[in-house]
């Protein structure tokens, strides 16, 4: 199988080389590998030079804007369609993934199978795990049945049909619901182990926080699920302020009228979506 890789790459020289490696020991190695040094004040394009040097699969491209504050969501995928948009449409599947993670050799020639074996699959991935008192455990901060965004792969048909990702937070939520509702199945691993060189959220801010709630108003989730989801999200991080600047997100983006990311009829998708989710939980 044929397949692209997308990194976007914000002021990542001290983990890039370690991720460029696990690709280069693949062994089903990407036709094209493209990293977007998304404007950068440390060194990550002199890191990349050696590695586009030696391997004629790796290409830079540099993103420059007025803001070099990292956030999840819009500017990440921003940048990833700044790579995309250098490649051609000949591929089977595509790969958005970061640049602080370690995948293991075998990683993309299993994605390749799990993809090959069944069509109807639109989205695959390994397992997130994190170091821990010098150990690699997983990172729990989302059901082992999510591709999680660190490094996610796209059947062609699966990323076509739901129009790409949306360049906002909460886009890694949005591609999985709008793949189930086109009708494609999500596949994970626990044989690929994922390392994070850096946990989720480390770097992030308030404004982050804020984000998330404006996130699902645009992904019509409603009131209730909002919160729902926002409870679980400050009980995992063990951060009750989650919650509090969740909810205030989610107020703001609707007194602006924030345009949603999903159709009405995708969001009573989602919405049902979501309510059978939670019912399995608590058990009714």
């Amino acid at each position: 199988m044929k397949y692209y890789i997308i990194i976007p790459a914000h002021n990542e020289a001290k983990f890039l080389p370690l991720a460029l490696r696990s690709v280069a020991e693949q062994t089903l190695l990407p036709e094209k590998l493209i990293v977007v040094d998304d404007n950068s004040t440390d060194n990550t394009t002199e890191v990349l030079l050696p590695f586009s040097a030696q391997y004629p699969w790796i290409d830079v491209v540099s993103a420059t804007d007025s803001s070099t504050e990292h956030l999840p969501g819009g500017k990440v995928i921003q940048a990833f369609y700044k790579g995309l948009n250098t490649l051609d449409s000949h591929y089977d599947f595509v790969v958005k993934m970061d640049a602080d993670i370690v995948l293991p050799p075998d990683y993309f020639a299993t994605i390749a199978q799990i993809f090959g074996a069944d069509p109807s699959i639109g989205i695959a991935g390994g397992l997130v795990y994190i170091e821990q008192k010098d150990k690699w455990v997983y990172e729990a901060i989302a059901d082992k049945n999510h591709v999680r965004g660190p490094v996610k792969s796209y059947s062609k048909a699966c990323f076509e049909k739901i129009g790409g990702l949306k360049p906002a937070i909460g886009w890694d939520t949005v591609d999985t619901l709008l793949a189930r509702y086109h009708g494609f199945s999500i596949a994970t691993t626990d044989t690929l182990i994922i390392k994070h060189l850096r946990p989720t959220g480390n770097a992030y801010t308030k404004k982050a926080r804020l984000l998330r709630g404006h996130a699902m108003y645009t992904m019509r989730y409603g009131l209730l699920i909002t919160f729902i989801a926002s409870v679980k999200t400050a009980w995992k991080q063990r951060d009750p302020i989650v919650l509090s600047d969740n909810l205030k997100g989610y107020f703001q983006a609707g007194a602006t009228q924030v345009p949603f990311l999903v159709t009405e009829d995708e969001g009573r998708f989602i919405r049902r979506y979501r309510w059978r989710g939670i019912r399995k939980k608590l058990g009714i």
